[in-house]
């Protein structure tokens, strides 16, 4: 997959067949728009283009807003996408400056002078352009004289997968791990640098890497402890999450760390990633570290049934 970080990088192609939006969590819902443009690219002898945003426009365009949390960071979305199959992916830096052309504009400029759309597929109830002003009547209406088609995803098609962004975030934030995972296609996953904590959980018995996560949107699920596959220089192991503010140990700011099970390795400052499979339990204060040692005992059992 190529991959364009300005508009001017992306040279006009021959039948191409696009989609635009901003694909966050890269979802089940998603994929069947990204399967439907490569499946027409392979009928007409064309080449699959995605057009997405970043930073997310609702952070642009409502920075004092700041209960948006984003499913992936820029290359996480990167990587599903290609992952996708999809040939070519342009990433338009998203600015107010920008939020401000029409939809009339973004269909010459874009989609006609810099793409060469052949056949643009969009979502059921898509809208774009500066108040989006633009829809799918809109660009029918528009897209011959420009010389390209329009298919909109079905509402049926839609509502049979019955999943958005924000079904997922809400799923995330009440621990139902099994519904996010369900609907994104894949395991719920975070990543970021190993740092040094204070050690506490060495001291029980139960070493753990302290993650810093490097996007401050980033979506962090509900506080608690999950089992997880950690992802770290292309090998995979088996451990547990904990997501919280050590009740237990009077600790002020949330944390997020995970256990790693039959693992010795220093790996500060190295990145993992980390993937949610299944919830365990919620976040609790327990009456001495004896009994946090004990329930942490528990949870690993949990916590390895969980995975197999």
């Amino acid at each position: 997959m190529k991959v364009y970080k300005q508009l001017s990088e992306f040279k006009p192609i021959k039948n191409a067949v696009v989609t635009t939006g901003t694909f966050d969590g890269v979802h089940i819902g998603h994929q069947k728009i990204i399967h439907r443009v490569k499946e027409i690219a392979h009928q007409i002898d064309g080449e699959s283009v995605i057009i997405t945003f970043h930073p997310h426009p609702r952070l642009v365009l409502f920075p004092e807003d700041n209960h948006l949390k984003i499913l992936n960071t820029l290359p996480e979305k990167i990587k599903l996408i290609e992952a996708s199959g999809i040939a070519h992916l342009i990433i338009i830096p998203f600015t107010k400056e920008f939020s401000r052309l029409s939809s009339v504009d973004f269909i010459q400029q874009i989609l006609v002078d810099q793409i060469g759309t052949k056949k643009l597929v969009i979502g059921y109830d898509h809208h774009f352009g500066k108040n989006r002003e633009g829809s799918f009547e809109h660009l029918k209406h528009y897209g011959p004289s420009y010389g390209f088609e329009v298919e909109e995803i079905p509402k049926q098609d839609i509502n049979d997968v019955g999943v958005s962004s924000t079904k997922i975030r809400t799923a995330l934030a009440q621990h139902h791990i099994a519904i996010a995972n369900q609907y994104l296609g894949y395991p719920y996953a975070i990543e970021g640098i190993v740092v040094k904590g204070d050690q506490i959980g060495r001291s029980i018995g139960f070493p753990t890497a302290n993650i810093q996560i490097q996007e401050s949107h980033k979506l962090i699920p509900a506080d608690g402890i999950y089992a997880v596959h950690i992802e770290w220089q292309s090998q995979t192991y088996k451990g547990m999450l904990y997501i919280g503010d050590r009740p237990t140990v009077q600790g002020s700011k949330k944390v997020i760390e995970v256990n790693i099970f039959d693992f010795d390795q220093e790996i500060y400052d190295e990145q993992i990633q980390v993937k949610l499979i299944q919830y365990i339990r919620g976040d609790q204060k327990f009456d001495s570290l004896d009994a946090l040692k004990l329930s942490i005992q528990q949870d690993e059992i949990n916590c390895r049934k969980a995975l197999g």
